[in-house]
């Protein structure tokens, strides 16, 4: 580490100012009045939903896929990316690319080819315990925070305020506690820091002290890059500990559409893929704006734009992890401004994962980013919507499904545990449909219908009752009368509730003592 300590002065001080009080944070539900609750002698509790099957619906046909998949080895090779770091010049040189004459940096297609066959097509990104797992490939599907937003929602006066460190903790541990958010994004970008290597090297630490789920995170500069690498390996317990568990990734977004490199982050892929982090090789164009207007157009551009990305990381390290990342936006043409909540992105979205099951490479992109400044309707059916569609699409990671506002802008912890319900819902709708001798059961069924008529007393209700249904946190399923006489709570006041009890609680070990005294 090559400072003193990750927290210091003022910041270590907020961080250190939770409650010692332990209320549980599930709080107990009125019984409802005519409705049988009883789980049952000996019935299993409920299970979370830890991941879903996505991949369902192709958005683009075989034909469409493979002309989009031509047309970004043609951008590649024959117009290139402007402003490309000497180390991605040599690297690409060295392997058949070359500079043209306007000085891009162009990848030939024997060389994109030749990489696409090498990537791995299924990744383990780990956490600090053993249900914290990504296993992607194939058609798994995880949903997390993300956002790198400015702004915070404040938990007491409800009104936006610039996003410090310690809401970044608080909302680590926020997520910590819920079942259905399986990995931790950096959800803002702090205020209070003014040398950026300090902000990369706190972020890391105020996500891995409030959290044991994998953490994405992000570094500026190669710098950047050794000063977490060494922290993470410390955590680890050595370098080679973490490279085989690596417990953080980077969120790196290593081109400026339309095809330009971002040079100082292509440095910061490439010494990422040198130190064992795995990368999410990121690339967020704005349809109409920095990319074509037409979902074709924009898809082939960004497709391109991740690919380039993929090769310098893969010409890097050969065993380096990298994650295929795009992430195009919709512009709202009226104004100019990002828009991710219509349809128009949950489309956008869907095509570009179509292309990454053409590769079938490891993915991630952006699904859940409302225009909607509070958790209200328009979040929920925004959000809804768009990350539905990214999973049927096939996205292994959806980054920004829980706890963004305001068009990436914003973020709260309140709508971290109304997201949390929605993607409970979810996720359980994309659970696979047994149907087998045992779950067709046709005794049992003949028996019921020509018995009592109905199936309510069967021991299989009982028993699947608690294993196929998934029951919300927060969702209010009750009565009119009942909801009324509890003091008809909306889902935001509950939410509020549940914030308050987690972060009243003492906060979970998740980083041993000894080793944060030793940091």
């Amino acid at each position: 580490m090559q400072r003193d300590t990750p927290f210091a002065g003022d910041q270590q001080d907020q961080l250190q100012t939770v409650s010692a009080s332990e209320p549980d944070v599930a709080a107990e539900r009125p019984r409802r009045r005519g409705r049988a609750r009883s789980k049952g002698a000996g019935a299993a509790a409920i299970s979370p939903v830890l991941s879903a099957r996505g991949g369902q619906m192709s958005f683009l046909s075989p034909d469409a896929q493979q002309d989009i998949h031509e047309a970004a080895l043609h951008l590649l090779e024959d117009t290139g990316l402007a402003e490309a770091p000497a180390e991605a010049v040599s690297l690409v040189e060295a392997s058949g690319g070359w500079v043209s004459d306007t000085g891009r940096l162009c990848f030939p297609r024997a060389l994109v080819e030749t990489v696409l066959a090498a990537l791995p097509r299924a990744v383990t990104l780990y956490g600090r315990r053993d249900d914290a797992e990504l296993q992607l490939g194939g058609s798994n599907a995880y949903v997390g925070t993300g956002g790198a937003s400015p702004s915070f929602l404040d938990i007491d006066s409800h009104e936006y305020r610039p996003a410090t460190l310690v809401d970044l903790y608080q909302a680590a541990r926020v997520v910590d506690r819920l079942d259905h958010i399986h990995f931790f994004s950096r959800p803002v970008a702090i205020s209070g820091f003014e040398d950026a290597l300090d902000i990369d090297l706190h972020t890391a630490w105020a996500c891995l002290s409030g959290t044991a789920k994998h953490v994405m995170v992000s570094a500026s500069t190669p710098e950047s890059v050794d000063a977490i690498a060494a922290l993470v390996y410390d955590v680890a317990g050595s370098e080679a500990a973490f490279r085989a568990a690596p417990f953080i990734s980077l969120n790196i977004n290593h081109a400026v559409p339309p095809m330009r490199f971002d040079s100082a982050a292509a440095r910061v892929l490439i010494r990422a893929a040198e130190c064992g982090i795995p990368a999410m090789v990121n690339t967020f164009g704005q349809l109409g704006a920095s990319s074509p207007v037409t979902i074709a157009g924009c898809v082939a551009q960004t497709t391109a734009e991740t690919l380039a990305g993929m090769v310098l990381v893969h010409l890097a390290a050969p065993d380096g992890t990298a994650i295929f990342g795009p992430r195009p936006m919709v512009t709202d043409l009226r104004t100019g401004a990002m828009s991710g909540g219509g349809g128009e992105q949950a489309k956008l979205t869907a095509a570009a994962m179509s292309m990454a099951q053409f590769y079938g490479l490891p993915n991630s992109t952006i699904a859940g980013a409302t225009d909607s400044k509070v958790p209200d309707a328009q979040s929920g059916y925004e959000k809804c919507l768009t990350v539905t569609l990214a999973l049927q699409a096939g996205a292994d990671i959806i980054t920004q499904a829980a706890g963004a506002q305001a068009s990436l802008m914003g973020a709260s912890l309140e709508a971290y545990i109304i997201d949390n319900d929605m993607l409970g819902s979810i996720l359980s709708a994309h659970t696979a449909i047994d149907v087998s001798p045992e779950t067709l059961n046709l005794t049992a069924m003949q028996a019921a219908i020509t018995g009592a008529g109905h199936f309510l007393g069967e021991a299989e209700t009982l028993a699947r009752m608690n294993s196929d249904f998934l029951y919300p946190q927060i969702g209010d399923r009750r009565s009119i009368a009942e909801w009324q006489d509890a003091g008809g709570l909306t889902v935001w006041d509950r939410a509020h509730e549940q914030v308050r009890a987690i972060l009243d609680a003492p906060p979970a070990d998740v980083i041993a003592s000894s080793t944060t005294d030793r940091i």
